[in-house]
């Protein structure tokens, strides 16, 4: 077995691949961008060495950098984890040339499959199934225009070098194709430096099912089992899943021979994955082959008692596989989600900034956690926002369902905002849990997903009331150094009457004032018209237990000095706000004239000028940051009065980019 490591890579995946070989023995080698020298991967490998700027292309991308560092620090092998160089033919050889072995397959086998074009092709001559489209060369405009209208509508328009659902495009009539084919063109040339597409019959409502296929240098190949991974936003993998609750065991077999019949025709050596459109009657089409680990591998490895790094390093330092077909055997069901510092309810915006509190629930055997940061660390505008991926298992679906509702009521993050309260619904929505879920019905039915403007009831209001009021006497009490002192009670006594409580709670800049009479869990309550007795009240595990006027619930919750983390009878997370009772300053809605950048990024598009009329909602700007396009619009209908953005300008956050005329 290899001795030093070096993991070419960052955050989570750079840790996870860093834990298998510290569990094996391997000294591991890190490396670091200026943004992340701080970072948990640099803290828990054995040694790091710094590798340029804070952007990608200025460290992670480089690999003259990354060579240097490896020679240096005497590195034998070179694990690429997935994203940046781990599907780049030049590294691989690179890697070759300096006599380090790279931990994925050769060169050969990652340029055959890097060109979605030519896989396809390649696919063809192995009967494995594809879906009817153009992958020539010829990429003329007009031409494509034309093949287009032969293949026939609904059409996607994919870049052939690309992944990850970047640039594709859905096209329903000849009139949509320009604009449509100029937007995949641009975005494909600025992630990929390529702007050649491809074309694909657009098939209605898929299922997007993959397969984890492994090789060695002995001439085995095999699968291990299939993930679904049908539920996407704009083409990006929300939650994924294995087995897949659509597959019969007859179409599981036929799709795994595809698989690594796929794999077979580049005689592939290591970790990849094949993966499959999948209609509503069950006919599957290859759509690509990944030649890398893939960021939901966690959920294979659960079900399958496997460490497919593990197997990664073997493979890589010339071993066999340790498993033949027959023997892979998978056992329970394994979901996983990833958790991003992002804005579901501003189209999914993401964000920066430090995690002043990362609460998540403990790992076991039902639970695993992959990260990359830690309470306190920040969130980088450079890089992906995924702050961890969480991993469940059970013994089948409707339990790992389960386990996940758990897990992701046990979480928490303060700092920038984060999609937990979206997944909370995904969860539960009646699509997922009946596995009827297609890669379109996300986008279809978004609102049905998000927590949008929705008010607790006067239930959930209390219940955050009497949260905040044991706090705070559990505290005064804590505090005191005569617990039987008068002066340790936090029941608001006065003398002549009764001691009333005003507790103050936000939650989405509005204020709600419950007035409370009581102490030690016996309270009188009223917000409003709204009244309600308690008795019993206690706070105990992460929950409340009372009686209100009567009846005895339990309520799922958290609360401290500055917030209450709260779920209702139906699951809906709210985190109240404590704000100070009797002071409150409203905020009126700012920006009506004017457009600022929501964070930093660079300016690809400028579609006005000053002196043109605009209306509500046009879009005005097209800015690219943390690897995803933003669409910029006109806050209201006016005239431009001044531009502060240029084509191809990086900008930073708040400022100023287009004045509206008052």
């Amino acid at each position: 077995m290899f001795e030093r490591v070096l993991i070419a890579n960052r955050g989570e995946i750079a840790c996870r691949v860093i834990r298998t070989c510290r569990r094996l023995g391997i000294h591991t080698i890190a490396v670091y961008s200026e943004a992340d020298r701080d970072a948990q991967h640099v803290r828990l490998a054995d040694e790091a060495w710094p590798i340029g700027g804070p952007l990608p292309a200025e460290s992670y991308l480089r690999i003259e950098a990354i060579l240097d560092a490896a020679k240096k620090s005497g590195t034998q092998a070179i694990h690429p984890g997935y994203g940046f160089l781990s599907e780049n033919t030049a590294f691989s050889r690179a890697c070759q040339d300096a006599g380090i072995v790279f931990i994925g397959p050769d060169p050969e086998s990652i340029e055959a499959m890097g060109s979605k074009a030519a896989a396809k092709h390649l696919m063809a001559k192995h009967a494995v199934p594809l879906v009817p489209g153009y992958d020539g060369d010829n990429q003329d405009n007009a031409f494509l225009a034309g093949e287009a209208h032969k293949v026939g509508y609904p059409l996607i328009i994919k870049p052939s070098a690309g992944g990850g659902g970047k640039g594709m495009q859905i096209v329903r009539s000849d009139a949509e194709f320009p604009e449509a084919l100029a937007t995949a063109q641009r975005v494909a040339q600025a992630a990929f430096g390529d702007a050649s597409m491809l074309l694909e019959r657009y098939i209605e409502q898929p299922r997007h099912i993959e397969f984890q296929i492994f090789g060695d240098r002995h001439g085995n190949i095999i699968h291990i089992g299939e993930r679904e991974c049908s539920a996407q936003r704009r083409y990006q993998k929300v939650l994924e899943e294995t087995p897949s609750p659509f597959l019969t065991p007859e179409k599981r077999a036929a799709m795994g021979e595809a698989a690594v019949a796929a794999a077979r025709a580049v005689s592939y050596v290591g970790a990849g994955t094949v993966e499959f459109i999948v209609g509503p009657a069950g006919d599957f089409h290859f759509m690509e082959m990944n030649t890398r680990l893939q960021v939901e591998h966690p959920v294979t490895e659960l079900t399958h008692g496997v460490d497919l790094v593990e197997w990664q390093l073997r493979i890589a330092h010339g071993e066999p596989l340790p498993l033949t077909q027959q023997q892979v055997v998978s056992r329970g069901h394994a979901i996983e989600v990833r958790l991003y510092a992002e804005d579901p309810d501003q189209n999914f915006l993401p964000g920066s900034g430090k995690l002043q509190t990362l609460r998540l629930p403990a790992p076991s055997a039902h639970v695993r956690l992959d990260g990359g940061v830690i309470e306190g660390d920040s969130v980088t505008i450079f890089y992906d926002p995924m702050i961890a991926k969480l991993i469940v298992w059970d013994e089948d679906r409707p339990q790992a369902l389960q386990r996940l509702r758990e897990a992701l009521a046990a979480s928490e993050i303060v700092g920038p905002k984060s999609n937990i309260g979206f997944l909370e619904r995904l969860a539960r929505h009646p699509a997922v849990v009946e596995g009827r879920i297609d890669t379109g019905y996300l986008d279809r039915h978004l609102d049905e997903f998000l927590v949008g403007d929705a008010t607790p009831d006067n239930h959930a209001l209390f219940a955050a009331a009497i949260a905040a009021l044991l706090h705070d006497e559990q505290s005064v009490g804590a505090a005191a150094s005569d617990p039987h002192s008068p002066w340790a009670r936090a029941d608001a006594w006065r003398i002549g009457h009764a001691g009333k409580r005003i507790i103050a709670l936000t939650l989405r800049e509005q204020r709600h004032d419950i007035e409370a009479h009581g102490h030690s869990g016996n309270y009188q309550l009223r917000h409003g018209e709204a009244r309600c007795e308690v008795r019993g009240a206690r706070l105990l595990d992460g929950s409340l237990s009372a009686r209100f006027d009567g009846e005895s619930l339990r309520v799922p919750l958290r609360a401290d000095a500055q917030r209450v983390l709260l779920h209702d009878a139906n699951g809906q997370r709210y985190r109240f706000t404590r704000a100070v009772a009797f002071a409150w300053e409203s905020k009126d809605a700012a920006g009506g004239n004017q457009v600022i950048a929501p964070m930093p990024g660079r300016i690809v598009l400028v579609k006005t000028k000053v002196g043109n009329v605009v209306e509500q909602g046009q879009e005005l700007l097209v800015m690219e940051a943390m690897k995803m396009e933003l669409a910029l619009k006109a806050p209201r209908a006016g005239t431009i009065e001044s531009m502060n953005a240029t084509q191809g300008e990086f900008v930073e956050a708040d400022a100023v980019l287009v004045r509206f005329a008052d």
